[in-house]
């Protein structure tokens, strides 16, 4: 028997075909919309695994340039370099972070020179050269120490502009750190260099898998509380991306992402510059432990995650998965 109902709107109409649904779709994800953020260690041929991120490794500068180059032909525009610092150049003041012969900027020079191309993002912050792993230096107290902390970075930022950074992107949540390296790349000439803030970084259980990555995690659980935001505040959250805004910061980073989602969604609606989102380390290793014990679709769950940042907002999203995803995108194409 068969029985139809006079339905004047019937929005599966609008979903009964994939040519359909793509014409329809309202957010798309693209190989443009990432970054791939990478671990640089010493040494030379090396491809070391990182224990917690599987698919991710330490790459000496060789194989470095060698991902660059993948990167580059997989049409990702930009890499995001991260150092592990030798114990034995560590030290309470993190001088190693603006030596210019450091790691990250040698790193930074032999890429540059092999694949001009691809855009260059230089973490600003102190927690691979200091013994504590906290983002700046401590003072007596044994906090960490703002103002201080800021000359420090300074310095970075102006050892890896020199290094042929495109971009560096201070991640450590000191105050009012924006417009003073602002105002040193300026002074130095490279006003091209453009500063992408890590405006509302909290304070996340899902940084776990990075820390043990660059060798920044101790014995003992870092609390970083003391700078880094809050997990229950999101008005705060706006009150920081203002004031980078208002020093000079050219884009902003909300950072984790999954499960800031809605600060990411509030920032780009209230915010005029570019906003990016971290698919952090702890989030990445949930979905590929629960991709490896058969519970999802690995490919499937990993574009529908980066999708959400899309939807909430994103104009891009660093992410482990960079290569994988740019691979699955470029296959469908």
């Amino acid at each position: 028997m068969s029985t139809r109902y006079e339905i004047p709107d019937r929005p599966r109409r609008n979903r009964r075909a994939p040519w359909l649904r793509a014409l329809v779709a309202e957010h798309h994800l693209q190989v443009s919309d990432l970054i791939w953020p990478l671990f640089v260690q010493e040494g030379e041929n090396l491809a070391t695994p990182v224990p917690g991120l599987p698919g991710v490794e330490r790459l000496t500068i060789d194989k470095l340039v060698d991902a660059a180059k993948e990167a580059a032909a997989l049409g990702i525009p930009a890499i995001a370099l991260f150092p592990v610092v030798p114990t034995e150049k560590k030290n309470d003041a993190a001088s190693e972070a603006f030596n210019t012969q450091n790691l990250v900027c040698r790193a930074m020079r032999a890429v540059k020179t092999a694949v001009p191309e691809i855009g260059l993002i230089g973490d600003v912050a102190l927690d691979p050269y200091t013994t504590h792993g906290h983002d700046g230096v401590l003072d007596a107290n044994g906090d960490v120490a703002n103002d201080p902390t800021i000359a420090i970075l300074c310095e970075q930022a102006l050892a890896l502009a020199q290094a042929g950074c495109d971009m560096v992107a201070p991640s450590d949540m000191m105050d009012g750190r924006i417009g003073l390296i602002r105002a040193a790349l300026d002074r130095a000439g490279y006003e091209q260099v453009a500063i992408l803030s890590y405006a509302a970084k909290y304070a996340s259980a899902f940084y776990g898998p990075f820390r043990q990555a660059v060798g920044s995690n101790k014995a003992a659980p870092l609390c970083k509380r003391g700078y880094q935001m809050d997990p229950a505040n999101t008005r705060e959250a706006m009150r920081e991306v203002a004031l980078d805004v208002a020093e000079g910061a050219d884009m902003v980073m909300v950072k984790p992402g999954i499960l800031y989602l809605d600060i990411v969604a509030r920032v780009a609606e209230q915010c005029e510059l570019p906003v990016f989102a971290y698919h952090v380390s702890g989030e990445y290793a949930m979905l590929k432990a629960a991709s490896a014990q058969g519970m999802l679709d690995e490919r499937a769950a990993m574009l529908e995650t980066l999708l959400a940042f899309k939807r909430a907002g994103a104009d891009a999203i660093l992410t482990y998965a960079a290569r994988d995803v740019a691979r699955w995108l470029t296959a469908d194409s």
